[in-house]
Protein backbone atom coordinates (compact mmCIF):
# COMPACT_ATOMS: atom_id res chain seq x y z
CA UNK A 1 0.00 0.00 0.00
CA UNK A 2 3.08 2.51 0.59
CA UNK A 3 3.87 4.45 -1.97
CA UNK A 4 6.92 3.03 -4.02
CA UNK A 5 9.88 5.65 -5.04
CA UNK A 6 11.89 2.67 -7.07
CA UNK A 7 11.54 4.41 -10.84
CA UNK A 8 9.63 2.47 -13.35
CA UNK A 9 11.46 4.70 -16.01
CA UNK A 10 13.26 2.29 -17.72
CA UNK A 11 15.28 3.79 -20.54
CA UNK A 12 18.74 2.49 -20.30
CA UNK A 13 16.64 -1.09 -22.06
CA UNK A 14 14.66 0.98 -24.22
CA UNK A 15 16.76 0.63 -27.06
CA UNK A 16 17.14 -3.34 -26.86
CA UNK A 17 13.97 -4.07 -26.29
CA UNK A 18 12.59 -1.11 -28.76
CA UNK A 19 15.10 -3.55 -31.51
CA UNK A 20 13.26 -7.24 -30.43
CA UNK A 21 9.70 -5.51 -31.44
CA UNK A 22 11.17 -4.87 -34.68
CA UNK A 23 12.05 -7.98 -35.33
CA UNK A 24 9.03 -9.59 -34.14
CA UNK A 25 7.34 -6.90 -36.62
CA UNK A 26 9.19 -7.92 -39.12
CA UNK A 27 8.56 -11.54 -38.61
CA UNK A 28 4.84 -11.07 -38.60
CA UNK A 29 5.03 -9.76 -42.05
CA UNK A 30 4.20 -5.97 -40.51
CA UNK A 31 5.67 -2.38 -40.98
CA UNK A 32 4.50 -0.98 -37.25
CA UNK A 33 2.63 -2.07 -34.47
CA UNK A 34 0.60 0.14 -31.79
CA UNK A 35 0.94 -0.08 -28.31
CA UNK A 36 -1.21 2.13 -25.73
CA UNK A 37 -1.50 2.24 -22.42
CA UNK A 38 -4.58 0.63 -21.87
CA UNK A 39 -5.24 -2.88 -21.23
CA UNK A 40 -7.93 -4.77 -22.17
CA UNK A 41 -10.62 -2.72 -19.46
CA UNK A 42 -9.50 0.54 -21.15
CA UNK A 43 -8.10 1.67 -17.59
CA UNK A 44 -6.47 4.25 -16.97
CA UNK A 45 -4.10 2.89 -14.60
CA UNK A 46 -2.63 -0.85 -15.75
CA UNK A 47 -1.71 -3.90 -13.96
CA UNK A 48 2.02 -4.40 -13.87
CA UNK A 49 1.17 -7.24 -16.31
CA UNK A 50 -0.21 -4.64 -18.37
CA UNK A 51 2.32 -2.23 -18.23
CA UNK A 52 3.23 -2.56 -22.02
CA UNK A 53 3.84 0.79 -22.71
CA UNK A 54 6.19 1.34 -20.08
CA UNK A 55 8.09 -1.74 -19.94
CA UNK A 56 9.13 -1.07 -23.60
CA UNK A 57 9.85 2.98 -23.61
CA UNK A 58 10.31 3.75 -19.98
CA UNK A 59 6.99 5.94 -19.88
CA UNK A 60 4.90 5.97 -16.90
CA UNK A 61 2.73 8.37 -17.55
CA UNK A 62 -1.14 7.67 -17.00
CA UNK A 63 -1.96 8.26 -20.78
CA UNK A 64 -0.34 7.80 -24.33
CA UNK A 65 0.41 5.24 -26.94
CA UNK A 66 3.52 4.53 -29.14
CA UNK A 67 3.79 3.71 -32.61
CA UNK A 68 6.94 1.70 -33.43
CA UNK A 69 8.28 1.65 -37.41
CA UNK A 70 10.99 0.81 -38.84
CA UNK A 71 12.66 4.13 -38.53
CA UNK A 72 11.06 6.04 -35.88
CA UNK A 73 8.91 4.81 -32.65
CA UNK A 74 7.10 7.65 -31.34
CA UNK A 75 5.63 7.99 -28.01
CA UNK A 76 2.35 10.35 -28.41
CA UNK A 77 1.98 11.94 -24.66
CA UNK A 78 -0.67 14.80 -23.53
CA UNK A 79 -0.02 18.49 -22.34
CA UNK A 80 0.71 16.48 -18.72
CA UNK A 81 3.86 14.97 -19.84
CA UNK A 82 5.35 17.32 -22.36
CA UNK A 83 8.31 17.63 -19.64
CA UNK A 84 8.23 14.16 -17.86
CA UNK A 85 8.31 12.28 -21.32
CA UNK A 86 12.19 13.44 -21.87
CA UNK A 87 13.45 12.31 -18.56
CA UNK A 88 11.62 9.04 -18.98
CA UNK A 89 12.37 7.57 -22.33
CA UNK A 90 15.82 7.17 -24.41
CA UNK A 91 15.36 10.64 -27.10
CA UNK A 92 17.53 8.46 -29.04
CA UNK A 93 15.40 5.34 -29.60
CA UNK A 94 11.87 7.55 -29.27
CA UNK A 95 10.80 10.55 -30.21
CA UNK A 96 8.51 12.21 -28.14
CA UNK A 97 5.15 13.13 -30.60
CA UNK A 98 2.35 15.95 -29.14
CA UNK A 99 -1.07 14.63 -29.23
CA UNK A 100 -3.94 15.53 -29.85
CA UNK A 101 -2.34 18.04 -31.51
CA UNK A 102 -0.88 14.92 -33.64
CA UNK A 103 -3.21 12.49 -34.48
CA UNK A 104 -2.07 8.44 -34.81
CA UNK A 105 -3.59 8.62 -38.47
CA UNK A 106 -1.58 12.06 -40.55
CA UNK A 107 1.71 10.91 -38.39
CA UNK A 108 1.30 7.29 -39.98
CA UNK A 109 0.25 8.85 -43.49
CA UNK A 110 3.71 11.16 -42.88
CA UNK A 111 6.10 8.72 -41.87
CA UNK A 112 4.08 5.64 -44.38
CA UNK A 113 3.41 7.62 -47.59
CA UNK A 114 3.97 4.23 -49.47
CA UNK A 115 1.76 2.67 -47.69
CA UNK A 116 2.60 -0.09 -44.83
CA UNK A 117 1.15 -2.31 -42.91
CA UNK A 118 0.16 -1.79 -39.00
CA UNK A 119 -0.47 -4.41 -36.54
CA UNK A 120 -2.64 -4.34 -33.45
CA UNK A 121 -3.85 -6.35 -30.36
CA UNK A 122 -7.57 -6.05 -31.09
CA UNK A 123 -8.00 -6.70 -26.90
CA UNK A 124 -6.28 -3.11 -26.38
CA UNK A 125 -7.99 -0.83 -28.86
CA UNK A 126 -11.85 0.37 -28.37
CA UNK A 127 -13.64 0.08 -31.16
CA UNK A 128 -14.12 4.01 -31.86
CA UNK A 129 -10.44 3.90 -31.65
CA UNK A 130 -9.77 1.32 -34.22
CA UNK A 131 -12.70 2.77 -36.65
CA UNK A 132 -11.01 6.22 -36.36
CA UNK A 133 -8.15 5.75 -37.29
CA UNK A 134 -9.31 3.31 -40.01
CA UNK A 135 -11.20 6.83 -41.16
CA UNK A 136 -8.07 8.81 -40.56
CA UNK A 137 -6.11 6.12 -43.65
CA UNK A 138 -9.00 5.76 -45.61
CA UNK A 139 -7.35 6.18 -49.19
CA UNK A 140 -4.47 5.47 -48.37
CA UNK A 141 -2.07 2.68 -48.41
CA UNK A 142 -1.59 1.45 -45.03
CA UNK A 143 -3.50 -1.24 -43.68
CA UNK A 144 -4.30 -2.22 -40.20
CA UNK A 145 -3.87 -5.40 -38.88
CA UNK A 146 -5.27 -7.17 -35.93
CA UNK A 147 -2.60 -9.61 -34.46
CA UNK A 148 -1.42 -10.97 -31.78
CA UNK A 149 0.32 -9.10 -28.94
CA UNK A 150 3.56 -8.55 -30.53
CA UNK A 151 5.00 -6.86 -26.57
CA UNK A 152 3.74 -9.96 -24.73
CA UNK A 153 5.80 -12.27 -27.38
CA UNK A 154 8.89 -10.64 -26.59
CA UNK A 155 8.29 -9.96 -22.43
CA UNK A 156 9.53 -13.10 -20.96
CA UNK A 157 9.44 -12.24 -17.36
CA UNK A 158 6.05 -10.58 -17.62
CA UNK A 159 4.08 -10.48 -14.38
CA UNK A 160 1.23 -12.85 -13.31
CA UNK A 161 -2.31 -11.09 -13.87
CA UNK A 162 -3.59 -9.82 -10.29
CA UNK A 163 -5.88 -11.83 -7.95
CA UNK A 164 -6.53 -9.89 -4.80
CA UNK A 165 -9.37 -10.49 -2.89
CA UNK A 166 -12.62 -8.46 -3.46
CA UNK A 167 -14.60 -6.77 -0.54
CA UNK A 168 -18.56 -5.56 -0.21
CA UNK A 169 -18.94 -2.25 -0.65
CA UNK A 170 -22.08 -1.93 2.21
CA UNK A 171 -25.26 -0.92 1.06
CA UNK A 172 -24.83 1.92 3.63
CA UNK A 173 -22.33 3.75 1.75
CA UNK A 174 -23.89 2.25 -1.85
CA UNK A 175 -27.46 3.74 -1.07
CA UNK A 176 -28.76 1.25 -3.81
CA UNK A 177 -28.14 -2.40 -3.73
CA UNK A 178 -26.84 -4.57 -6.71
CA UNK A 179 -30.54 -6.24 -7.48
CA UNK A 180 -31.81 -2.61 -7.64
CA UNK A 181 -29.27 -1.54 -10.10
CA UNK A 182 -29.47 -4.38 -11.99
CA UNK A 183 -33.26 -4.24 -11.99
CA UNK A 184 -32.61 -0.63 -13.11
CA UNK A 185 -30.23 -1.10 -15.84
CA UNK A 186 -31.94 -4.19 -17.00
CA UNK A 187 -35.19 -2.70 -17.70
CA UNK A 188 -33.52 0.57 -20.16
CA UNK A 189 -31.80 -2.54 -21.87
CA UNK A 190 -34.99 -4.22 -22.29
CA UNK A 191 -36.86 -1.23 -23.51
CA UNK A 192 -33.94 -0.44 -25.88
CA UNK A 193 -34.32 -3.27 -27.32
CA UNK A 194 -31.49 -5.29 -26.17
CA UNK A 195 -31.40 -8.62 -24.88
CA UNK A 196 -27.64 -8.05 -22.98
CA UNK A 197 -24.93 -5.16 -22.47
CA UNK A 198 -21.08 -6.49 -22.52
CA UNK A 199 -19.77 -4.72 -19.47
CA UNK A 200 -15.65 -4.14 -19.88
CA UNK A 201 -15.13 -1.61 -17.30
CA UNK A 202 -13.64 -2.94 -13.76
CA UNK A 203 -15.33 0.37 -11.91
CA UNK A 204 -18.64 -0.30 -14.15
CA UNK A 205 -18.50 -3.56 -12.72
CA UNK A 206 -17.75 -2.98 -9.32
CA UNK A 207 -20.25 -0.19 -8.62
CA UNK A 208 -23.38 -2.13 -10.17
CA UNK A 209 -22.15 -4.85 -7.94
CA UNK A 210 -21.61 -2.98 -4.73
CA UNK A 211 -18.06 -4.87 -4.50
CA UNK A 212 -14.16 -3.38 -4.41
CA UNK A 213 -11.08 -4.88 -5.01
CA UNK A 214 -6.92 -4.13 -5.17
CA UNK A 215 -6.38 -5.48 -8.94
CA UNK A 216 -5.06 -2.04 -9.65
CA UNK A 217 -3.09 -0.03 -7.50
CA UNK A 218 -5.10 3.10 -6.31
CA UNK A 219 -8.21 1.82 -8.04
CA UNK A 220 -10.31 -0.30 -5.29
CA UNK A 221 -12.12 -2.17 -8.14
CA UNK A 222 -12.02 -5.57 -9.40
CA UNK A 223 -11.01 -6.36 -12.33
CA UNK A 224 -14.03 -8.85 -14.62
CA UNK A 225 -15.71 -8.68 -17.58
CA UNK A 226 -19.42 -9.16 -17.09
CA UNK A 227 -22.82 -9.75 -19.55
CA UNK A 228 -25.92 -8.04 -18.14
CA UNK A 229 -29.42 -9.59 -19.69
CA UNK A 230 -32.22 -7.91 -19.41
CA UNK A 231 -33.95 -10.18 -17.14
CA UNK A 232 -31.28 -8.94 -14.87
CA UNK A 233 -29.01 -12.11 -14.08
CA UNK A 234 -25.63 -11.12 -14.87
CA UNK A 235 -22.60 -13.46 -15.90
CA UNK A 236 -19.09 -12.26 -14.08
CA UNK A 237 -16.23 -13.44 -16.19
CA UNK A 238 -13.35 -13.22 -13.57
CA UNK A 239 -11.13 -15.10 -11.35
CA UNK A 240 -12.96 -18.20 -8.83
CA UNK A 241 -9.83 -17.08 -6.23
CA UNK A 242 -11.31 -13.41 -6.22
CA UNK A 243 -14.45 -13.89 -4.47
CA UNK A 244 -14.24 -16.10 -1.28
CA UNK A 245 -17.59 -17.22 -0.16
CA UNK A 246 -19.26 -14.24 1.70
CA UNK A 247 -18.27 -12.57 -1.24
CA UNK A 248 -20.29 -15.32 -3.45
CA UNK A 249 -23.33 -14.94 -1.06
CA UNK A 250 -23.28 -11.35 -1.31
CA UNK A 251 -23.41 -11.62 -4.81
CA UNK A 252 -26.31 -13.80 -4.97
CA UNK A 253 -27.80 -16.23 -7.51
CA UNK A 254 -28.39 -14.16 -9.70
CA UNK A 255 -24.67 -13.67 -10.38
CA UNK A 256 -23.10 -16.24 -11.91
CA UNK A 257 -19.76 -16.56 -12.13
CA UNK A 258 -17.45 -18.14 -14.89
CA UNK A 259 -13.44 -17.70 -15.53
CA UNK A 260 -12.03 -15.07 -17.82
CA UNK A 261 -10.79 -17.96 -20.11
CA UNK A 262 -14.86 -18.26 -20.91
CA UNK A 263 -15.57 -14.86 -21.58
CA UNK A 264 -15.05 -15.21 -25.90
CA UNK A 265 -16.76 -18.07 -25.73
CA UNK A 266 -19.39 -16.39 -23.80
CA UNK A 267 -20.27 -13.86 -25.86
CA UNK A 268 -20.56 -16.02 -29.28
CA UNK A 269 -23.48 -17.48 -27.41
CA UNK A 270 -25.47 -14.58 -26.64
CA UNK A 271 -29.11 -14.32 -27.83
CA UNK A 272 -29.12 -10.48 -29.78
CA UNK A 273 -29.57 -7.52 -29.97
CA UNK A 274 -26.06 -6.66 -27.54
CA UNK A 275 -25.40 -3.57 -26.49
CA UNK A 276 -21.47 -2.86 -26.40
CA UNK A 277 -19.69 0.31 -25.46
CA UNK A 278 -17.79 1.48 -28.76
CA UNK A 279 -15.42 3.87 -26.38
CA UNK A 280 -15.03 1.15 -23.98
CA UNK A 281 -14.75 -2.17 -25.07
CA UNK A 282 -12.63 -3.85 -26.62
CA UNK A 283 -12.46 -4.20 -30.53
CA UNK A 284 -12.50 -7.97 -29.90
CA UNK A 285 -16.02 -7.64 -28.22
CA UNK A 286 -17.60 -6.75 -31.35
CA UNK A 287 -15.57 -8.77 -33.76
CA UNK A 288 -16.67 -12.06 -31.63
CA UNK A 289 -20.21 -10.74 -31.45
CA UNK A 290 -20.59 -10.28 -35.67
CA UNK A 291 -18.73 -13.20 -36.56
CA UNK A 292 -20.93 -15.24 -34.57
CA UNK A 293 -24.30 -13.28 -36.47
CA UNK A 294 -25.25 -11.27 -33.14
CA UNK A 295 -26.41 -8.07 -33.66
CA UNK A 296 -24.76 -5.30 -32.21
CA UNK A 297 -26.29 -2.22 -30.67
CA UNK A 298 -23.53 0.34 -29.81
CA UNK A 299 -24.51 2.43 -27.11
CA UNK A 300 -22.60 4.18 -23.92
CA UNK A 301 -22.07 1.48 -20.88
CA UNK A 302 -25.43 1.48 -19.11
CA UNK A 303 -23.40 2.30 -16.11
CA UNK A 304 -21.76 5.49 -16.22
CA UNK A 305 -24.31 7.93 -16.42
CA UNK A 306 -25.75 6.54 -12.72
CA UNK A 307 -22.55 5.68 -11.62
CA UNK A 308 -21.55 9.51 -12.01
CA UNK A 309 -24.89 10.59 -10.29
CA UNK A 310 -24.27 9.95 -6.81
CA UNK A 311 -26.70 8.67 -4.20
CA UNK A 312 -27.33 10.64 -1.11
CA UNK A 313 -25.74 7.80 0.80
CA UNK A 314 -22.93 8.10 -1.67
CA UNK A 315 -22.75 11.59 -1.21
CA UNK A 316 -22.80 11.68 2.14
CA UNK A 317 -19.67 9.49 2.25
CA UNK A 318 -17.41 11.67 0.04
CA UNK A 319 -18.63 14.73 2.51
CA UNK A 320 -16.95 12.26 5.72
CA UNK A 321 -14.25 11.23 3.73
CA UNK A 322 -13.20 14.62 2.94
CA UNK A 323 -13.35 15.58 6.70
CA UNK A 324 -11.66 12.73 7.85
CA UNK A 325 -8.62 13.41 5.09
CA UNK A 326 -9.11 17.12 6.12
CA UNK A 327 -8.31 16.50 9.19
CA UNK A 328 -5.01 14.60 8.29
CA UNK A 329 -3.66 16.92 5.68
CA UNK A 330 -4.11 19.99 8.61
CA UNK A 331 -2.16 17.62 10.70
CA UNK A 332 0.66 17.36 8.21
CA UNK A 333 0.31 20.86 6.76
CA UNK A 334 1.16 22.03 10.60
CA UNK A 335 4.32 19.68 10.53
CA UNK A 336 5.27 20.74 7.18
CA UNK A 337 5.06 24.43 7.66
CA UNK A 338 7.63 24.17 10.92
CA UNK A 339 10.06 21.75 9.03
CA UNK A 340 9.91 22.97 5.33
CA UNK A 341 11.73 25.79 6.24
CA UNK A 342 14.81 24.40 7.93
CA UNK A 343 15.89 23.21 4.36
CA UNK A 344 16.34 19.41 5.50
CA UNK A 345 13.16 18.07 3.85
CA UNK A 346 13.19 15.95 0.65
CA UNK A 347 10.03 15.05 -1.82
CA UNK A 348 9.97 11.14 -0.13
CA UNK A 349 10.27 12.77 2.99
CA UNK A 350 7.14 14.78 2.15
CA UNK A 351 5.44 12.13 0.53
CA UNK A 352 5.82 9.75 3.58
CA UNK A 353 4.95 11.99 6.20
CA UNK A 354 1.61 12.60 4.49
CA UNK A 355 0.61 8.96 3.88
CA UNK A 356 1.57 8.21 7.58
CA UNK A 357 -1.06 11.48 8.45
CA UNK A 358 -3.92 9.84 6.57
CA UNK A 359 -2.55 6.07 7.60
CA UNK A 360 -3.57 7.64 11.41
CA UNK A 361 -7.07 8.16 10.50
CA UNK A 362 -7.10 3.99 11.05
CA UNK A 363 -9.14 4.01 7.95
CA UNK A 364 -7.21 4.57 5.09
CA UNK A 365 -7.31 1.75 2.48
CA UNK A 366 -4.95 3.10 0.07
CA UNK A 367 -3.86 6.43 -1.41
CA UNK A 368 -5.88 7.46 -4.81
CA UNK A 369 -2.67 7.89 -6.56
CA UNK A 370 0.63 8.42 -6.22
CA UNK A 371 1.12 11.65 -4.56
CA UNK A 372 2.57 14.46 -6.94
CA UNK A 373 4.94 16.03 -4.69
CA UNK A 374 7.26 19.05 -6.97
CA UNK A 375 9.86 20.80 -5.35
CA UNK A 376 10.78 23.57 -7.43
CA UNK A 377 11.26 23.14 -11.07
CA UNK A 378 9.52 19.86 -10.54
CA UNK A 379 6.04 21.08 -9.58
CA UNK A 380 5.96 22.25 -13.65
CA UNK A 381 5.92 18.39 -14.46
CA UNK A 382 2.73 18.12 -14.41
CA UNK A 383 1.85 14.77 -12.98
CA UNK A 384 5.58 14.34 -11.77
CA UNK A 385 6.28 10.74 -9.33
CA UNK A 386 8.94 11.66 -7.37
CA UNK A 387 11.14 8.47 -7.54
CA UNK A 388 14.87 7.64 -5.57
CA UNK A 389 16.64 9.09 -8.90
CA UNK A 390 14.24 12.51 -9.08
CA UNK A 391 14.23 13.02 -5.25
CA UNK A 392 14.63 16.56 -4.75
CA UNK A 393 15.60 18.53 -1.61
CA UNK A 394 12.94 20.74 -0.26
CA UNK A 395 14.56 24.37 -0.32
CA UNK A 396 13.61 27.47 1.18
CA UNK A 397 13.04 30.01 -1.92
CA UNK A 398 10.90 27.50 -3.66
CA UNK A 399 7.26 26.92 -4.18
CA UNK A 400 6.09 23.28 -3.41
CA UNK A 401 3.06 21.46 -5.37
CA UNK A 402 1.49 18.36 -3.43
CA UNK A 403 -1.19 16.82 -5.34
CA UNK A 404 -2.19 13.86 -3.30
CA UNK A 405 -5.54 11.57 -2.26
CA UNK A 406 -6.91 8.69 -0.32
CA UNK A 407 -9.24 5.67 -0.81
CA UNK A 408 -11.87 5.12 2.21
CA UNK A 409 -14.26 2.93 2.65
CA UNK A 410 -16.84 5.72 2.41
CA UNK A 411 -15.26 7.95 -0.07
CA UNK A 412 -12.13 8.77 -2.33
CA UNK A 413 -10.24 12.23 -2.16
CA UNK A 414 -8.26 14.21 -4.41
CA UNK A 415 -6.66 17.78 -3.18
CA UNK A 416 -3.91 19.66 -4.44
CA UNK A 417 -2.11 22.85 -2.11
CA UNK A 418 0.55 24.49 -3.70
CA UNK A 419 3.09 25.93 -0.81
CA UNK A 420 5.48 28.93 -0.24
CA UNK A 421 8.62 27.66 1.56
CA UNK A 422 10.15 30.49 3.17
CA UNK A 423 10.44 33.29 0.14
CA UNK A 424 8.18 33.43 -2.50
CA UNK A 425 10.04 33.10 -5.90
CA UNK A 426 9.41 36.32 -8.13
CA UNK A 427 6.13 36.00 -10.22
CA UNK A 428 5.00 33.03 -8.05
CA UNK A 429 2.21 35.29 -5.96
CA UNK A 430 0.78 37.21 -9.00
CA UNK A 431 0.17 33.82 -10.83
CA UNK A 432 -0.91 31.79 -8.06
CA UNK A 433 -3.44 34.79 -7.22
CA UNK A 434 -4.59 34.18 -10.83
CA UNK A 435 -5.09 30.27 -10.59
CA UNK A 436 -6.98 30.50 -7.55
CA UNK A 437 -9.55 33.46 -9.44
CA UNK A 438 -9.91 30.61 -11.29
CA UNK A 439 -10.55 28.19 -8.85
CA UNK A 440 -13.15 30.19 -7.05
CA UNK A 441 -14.76 31.02 -10.33
CA UNK A 442 -15.96 27.63 -10.72
CA UNK A 443 -17.03 27.27 -7.41
CA UNK A 444 -18.70 30.28 -7.03
CA UNK A 445 -20.37 29.29 -10.68
CA UNK A 446 -24.16 29.21 -10.86
CA UNK A 447 -25.29 27.81 -14.49
CA UNK A 448 -28.45 26.33 -16.25
CA UNK A 449 -29.17 22.73 -16.08
CA UNK A 450 -28.04 21.51 -19.46
CA UNK A 451 -24.81 22.97 -19.47
CA UNK A 452 -21.66 20.99 -19.83
CA UNK A 453 -18.06 21.31 -18.78
CA UNK A 454 -16.57 22.77 -21.90
CA UNK A 455 -19.49 25.75 -21.09
CA UNK A 456 -17.44 26.30 -18.11
CA UNK A 457 -14.00 25.47 -18.42
CA UNK A 458 -12.79 29.00 -19.50
CA UNK A 459 -14.50 30.72 -15.69
CA UNK A 460 -11.19 29.47 -14.62
CA UNK A 461 -8.62 30.98 -17.33
CA UNK A 462 -10.07 34.53 -17.91
CA UNK A 463 -8.11 35.63 -14.77
CA UNK A 464 -4.57 34.16 -16.45
CA UNK A 465 -5.28 34.63 -19.88
CA UNK A 466 -6.25 38.54 -19.40
CA UNK A 467 -2.15 37.85 -18.51
CA UNK A 468 -1.31 35.64 -21.50
CA UNK A 469 -0.97 32.96 -19.44
CA UNK A 470 -2.81 29.00 -19.41
CA UNK A 471 -2.50 25.78 -18.75
CA UNK A 472 -2.34 22.10 -20.65
CA UNK A 473 -4.96 20.15 -18.90
CA UNK A 474 -8.35 20.26 -18.08
CA UNK A 475 -9.96 22.31 -15.46
CA UNK A 476 -11.72 19.41 -13.93
CA UNK A 477 -12.32 15.35 -13.99
CA UNK A 478 -15.10 13.20 -12.62
CA UNK A 479 -14.25 11.06 -9.13
CA UNK A 480 -15.97 8.11 -7.96
CA UNK A 481 -17.08 7.47 -4.93
CA UNK A 482 -14.56 4.54 -2.81
CA UNK A 483 -13.63 4.02 -6.67
CA UNK A 484 -11.16 5.51 -9.31
CA UNK A 485 -10.16 8.85 -8.75
CA UNK A 486 -10.74 9.83 -12.40
CA UNK A 487 -14.15 9.00 -13.52
CA UNK A 488 -16.55 9.45 -16.70
CA UNK A 489 -18.29 10.98 -18.06
CA UNK A 490 -17.99 14.46 -17.45
CA UNK A 491 -15.47 16.38 -16.79
CA UNK A 492 -14.87 20.12 -16.58
CA UNK A 493 -12.87 20.76 -20.08
CA UNK A 494 -12.98 21.87 -23.45
CA UNK A 495 -13.72 19.02 -25.25
CA UNK A 496 -16.45 17.57 -22.50
CA UNK A 497 -19.79 18.18 -24.02
CA UNK A 498 -21.23 16.21 -21.46
CA UNK A 499 -24.35 17.80 -19.41
CA UNK A 500 -23.62 18.40 -15.78
CA UNK A 501 -25.98 17.04 -13.69
CA UNK A 502 -26.64 16.77 -9.22
CA UNK A 503 -24.71 14.07 -7.86
CA UNK A 504 -21.77 14.52 -10.25
CA UNK A 505 -18.54 14.87 -8.20
CA UNK A 506 -15.68 16.87 -10.15
CA UNK A 507 -12.46 17.93 -9.49
CA UNK A 508 -11.92 22.28 -9.80
CA UNK A 509 -8.00 22.45 -10.76
CA UNK A 510 -6.66 24.96 -12.67
CA UNK A 511 -2.59 25.72 -12.69
CA UNK A 512 -0.47 27.23 -14.47
CA UNK A 513 3.51 25.78 -14.75
CA UNK A 514 6.83 28.12 -16.01
CA UNK A 515 9.37 24.87 -16.62
CA UNK A 516 12.58 25.21 -14.81
CA UNK A 517 11.49 27.26 -12.30
CA UNK A 518 8.27 26.30 -10.31
CA UNK A 519 4.68 24.61 -10.75
CA UNK A 520 0.96 26.23 -9.23
CA UNK A 521 -2.77 24.15 -8.60
CA UNK A 522 -5.26 24.67 -6.37
CA UNK A 523 -7.59 21.56 -6.42
CA UNK A 524 -11.02 21.24 -4.63
CA UNK A 525 -13.63 18.41 -4.96
CA UNK A 526 -16.97 19.89 -5.72
CA UNK A 527 -20.61 18.36 -5.83
CA UNK A 528 -22.84 19.21 -8.64
CA UNK A 529 -25.94 20.40 -7.07
CA UNK A 530 -29.47 21.92 -7.25
CA UNK A 531 -29.39 25.86 -7.09
CA UNK A 532 -31.94 28.08 -4.83
CA UNK A 533 -34.50 29.76 -7.30
CA UNK A 534 -33.76 33.47 -7.82
CA UNK A 535 -35.00 35.77 -10.22
CA UNK A 536 -37.45 34.54 -12.49
CA UNK A 537 -36.98 31.05 -11.10
CA UNK A 538 -34.92 29.53 -14.07
CA UNK A 539 -33.65 26.11 -13.62
CA UNK A 540 -29.58 26.22 -12.39
CA UNK A 541 -26.99 24.34 -10.60
CA UNK A 542 -24.35 25.43 -8.94
CA UNK A 543 -21.48 23.47 -6.67
CA UNK A 544 -20.93 21.93 -2.90
CA UNK A 545 -17.13 22.07 -2.26
CA UNK A 546 -16.58 19.00 -0.56
CA UNK A 547 -13.06 19.86 0.17
CA UNK A 548 -11.76 21.55 3.46
CA UNK A 549 -8.19 22.77 3.68
CA UNK A 550 -6.51 25.90 3.96
CA UNK A 551 -4.84 27.68 1.03
CA UNK A 552 -1.92 29.47 1.22
CA UNK A 553 -2.55 32.96 2.19
CA UNK A 554 1.43 33.95 1.95
CA UNK A 555 0.92 33.17 -1.96
CA UNK A 556 -2.18 35.35 -2.39
CA UNK A 557 -1.61 39.25 -4.03
CA UNK A 558 -5.23 40.67 -1.66
CA UNK A 559 -4.97 43.56 -3.67
CA UNK A 560 -5.42 41.03 -7.31
CA UNK A 561 -8.83 39.96 -5.71
CA UNK A 562 -12.43 41.53 -6.13
CA UNK A 563 -14.43 42.27 -2.80
CA UNK A 564 -16.71 38.87 -3.86
CA UNK A 565 -13.36 36.84 -4.32
CA UNK A 566 -11.78 38.08 -0.73
CA UNK A 567 -15.35 37.25 1.20
CA UNK A 568 -15.09 33.76 -0.40
CA UNK A 569 -11.68 33.06 0.30
CA UNK A 570 -12.78 34.07 4.00
CA UNK A 571 -15.87 32.14 4.04
CA UNK A 572 -14.09 29.01 2.79
CA UNK A 573 -11.54 29.55 5.74
CA UNK A 574 -14.20 30.07 8.06
CA UNK A 575 -15.65 26.79 7.16
CA UNK A 576 -12.52 25.25 7.25
CA UNK A 577 -11.85 26.22 10.80
CA UNK A 578 -15.21 25.06 11.93
CA UNK A 579 -15.61 21.75 10.40
CA UNK A 580 -11.72 20.58 11.06
CA UNK A 581 -10.45 22.59 14.30
CA UNK A 582 -12.58 19.98 15.91
CA UNK A 583 -10.99 17.25 14.21
CA UNK A 584 -6.99 18.04 15.26
CA UNK A 585 -4.65 18.56 17.87
CA UNK A 586 -3.72 21.24 19.59
CA UNK A 587 -0.73 22.28 17.81
CA UNK A 588 -2.80 21.82 14.28
CA UNK A 589 -4.92 23.98 15.59
CA UNK A 590 -3.43 26.88 16.93
CA UNK A 591 -1.75 26.70 13.03
CA UNK A 592 -5.21 26.07 11.31
CA UNK A 593 -6.62 29.70 13.06
CA UNK A 594 -3.43 31.35 11.50
CA UNK A 595 -3.25 29.51 8.08
CA UNK A 596 -7.51 30.69 8.08
CA UNK A 597 -7.39 34.42 9.35
CA UNK A 598 -9.51 36.57 7.65
CA UNK A 599 -7.70 38.18 4.08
Amino acid sequence: MFQDFTSRSTPAHGPARLALLRQAIASEGLTGFLIPRADAHQGEYVADCDARLGWLTGFTGSAGFCIVLPEVAGVFIDGRYRVQVKSEVDLGAFTPVPWPEVKAGPWLLEHLPAGGRIGFDPWLHSRKEVEDLRRALDGSAIELVETANLIDAIWTDRPAPPTATARVHPLDFAGESSAEKRGRLAAGLAKQGAQAAVLTLPDSISWLLNIRGADIPRNPVVQAFAVLQANGHLTLYAEAAKFPPEIRAHLGNEVTLRPVSAFAAGLRSLPGPVQVDPASAPHQVGRALEEAGTPVLWAEDPCIAPKARKTAAEAAGMRAAHLRDGAALVEFLAWLDTEAPKGNLTEIDVVTQLEQHRRATGQLVDISFDTICGAGPNGAIVHYRVTEATNRRVSPGELLLIDSGAQYPDGTTDITRTLAVGPVPEGAAEAFTRVLQGMIAISRARFPRGLAGRDLDALARVALWSAGMDYDHGTGHGVGAALCVHEGPARISRISDVPLAPGMILSNEPGHYREGQWGIRIENLILVTEAPKLGDNRDHLCFETLTWVPIDRRLIVVEMLSQPERAWIDSYHAGVLARIGPLVGAAARDWLVAACAPL
